[in-house]
This record gives structure tokens, C-alpha cells and sequence, in this order.
């Protein structure tokens, strides 16, 4: 792990490191690619959850008493993968973290301009406890940052506080993390990697092409 700051952190473990370049590969199927993401993501979740709040509960193990810390029972915390790509974190999301609810967000990039625009939008209305709600936003590529600063503004708007959201992706740009750190200071990225620029296009260098289309094979 390598923590640039206090808010952004680059997972670096060696088997983070080998399935994102088996992710990266041109040669790489739909199957393998799921599956190559699907171990990175247990690493990626472990990571970004390890600040959940947690309580002293007494447990009876089949020897004897004893008391363990777990997850706060009474916190609020939302999985919001925006759609379509960010669905691929969402399983092992909500494997690693069944108490959680679900928000999906669906936006899609206008080529052109490279903003984000809404098609979808499952938040209704502000959580009963903003300040005890825990939100993890999951986009596999953070780029330019257009549509991470939509996604987050959706629940900051809703009285969440921002050190309560982690937004966690796959690869991310320093135009992206730069923007949505800028606008957001105090959420915390988590990544496997801050590749090196965009290019014209909006795309990630050397990034690996567009993972939903590798994901979903389209």
C-alpha cells in the first residue's frame, strides 16, 4: 500500500500488481478479465473499508467467553456503483459487505464535451442519519474526474459527510484525482494504480481500453 496522502491511497501488492497487468493485456478475454478483477477487488475493498466504525460485542466461542470488535450495527452504508462499469466492484462489494444497501447512479460520458450525463439516479432522499451513513462510490476509471464529482456531490448534498466517502476505482488519472480531490478534499480515493495521463480522447495512458466493454464483452 502507498499512501500519497492522508485521502489517496495506491494499493501495491504484488497480487494487485499482477492481475492489473493481466487487466491491462490487449490478449486478455472477458472471462479471464472478470476474473483477474474480481481478485483485485478483495484487496481494493479490504483497503477501503478499514475505517468503518466498530463496537465491543461479548461472544460465546465453544470454550469460553470473549469479546470481539465488529462492524457499529446501527451505521448506514451505501454501495453506489455508477453504471454501467462500476457494477463489475459491485458484487464482491456487497459479498464483503452484506448490510449494505444499494444506489445505483447512471451516467454516461458525453464524448464530445467529456461531461457527464445523467440517465439514472436511484437517491431519493437524504438517509435518516447522514452523519453515521458510510458511502463507497465505484467507478473503475477515475479520468477526468467529470462524473466522481457528480457521483460524490450526490451524497454530499444529502448532509453526508465527506471524510464518510470512499470513492474506489481500478486506474486513475492525476487530472482525475487532482479534480475530485480539489472539490472534495476530505474523500478518500482508493486505487490500483494513478497511470501517467489522459489523452486527447479522455482516455487513460496506458490505462486498458474501456472496461466496461471488456467486462461485459460489447
Amino acid at each position: 500500500m502507498k499512501i500519497l496522502s492522508k485521502n489517496i491511497c495506491v494499493i501495491n501488492h504484488p497480487l494487485v500488481k499482477h492481475n492489473l497487468a493481466v487487466l491491462r493485456d490487449e490478449k486478455t478475454d472477458g472471462e479471464k478479465f472478470r476474473c483477474a478483477l474480481r481478485r483485485i477487488s478483495y484487496a481494493v475493498f479490504l483497503e477501503a473499508s478499514k475505517n468503518l466504525p466498530t463496537e465491543t460485542k461479548k461472544i460465546k466461542t465453544p470454550i469460553c467467553e470473549c469479546e470481539n470488535d465488529v462492524i457499529k450495527n446501527d451505521i448506514n452504508i451505501i454501495i453506489a456503483p455508477i453504471l454501467r462499469a462500476g457494477m463489475m466492484f459491485c458484487e464482491v462489494a456487497q459479498e464483503m459487505m452484506p448490510q449494505a444497501h444499494i444506489h445505483h447512479l447512471g451516467m454516461y460520458r458525453d464524448e464530445r464535451t467529456l461531461q457527464p450525463v445523467w440517465y439514472y439516479n436511484k437517491i431519493s432522499e437524504a438517509p435518516k442519519n447522514p452523519k453515521e451513513t458510510y458511502v463507497f462510490v465505484l467507478d473503475p476509471m477515475l479520468a477526468t474526474g467529470n462524473s466522481s464529482v457528480d457521483g460524490v456531490g450526490n451524497f454530499v448534498k444529502k448532509g453526508i459527510p465527506q471524510e464518510n466517502i470512499t470513492f474506489v476505482c481500478l486506474l486513475a488519472a492525476p487530472q482525475g484525482v487532482e479534480r475530485l480531490s480539489s472539490v472534495f478534499p476530505d474523500v478518500k480515493i482508493i486505487t490500483c494504480s494513478i497511470d501517467k495521463e489522459l489523452n486527447a480522447k479522455g482516455y487513460i495512458v496506458p490505462g486498458l481500453g474501456d472496461a466496461g466493454d471488456r467486462i461485459f464483452n460489447t
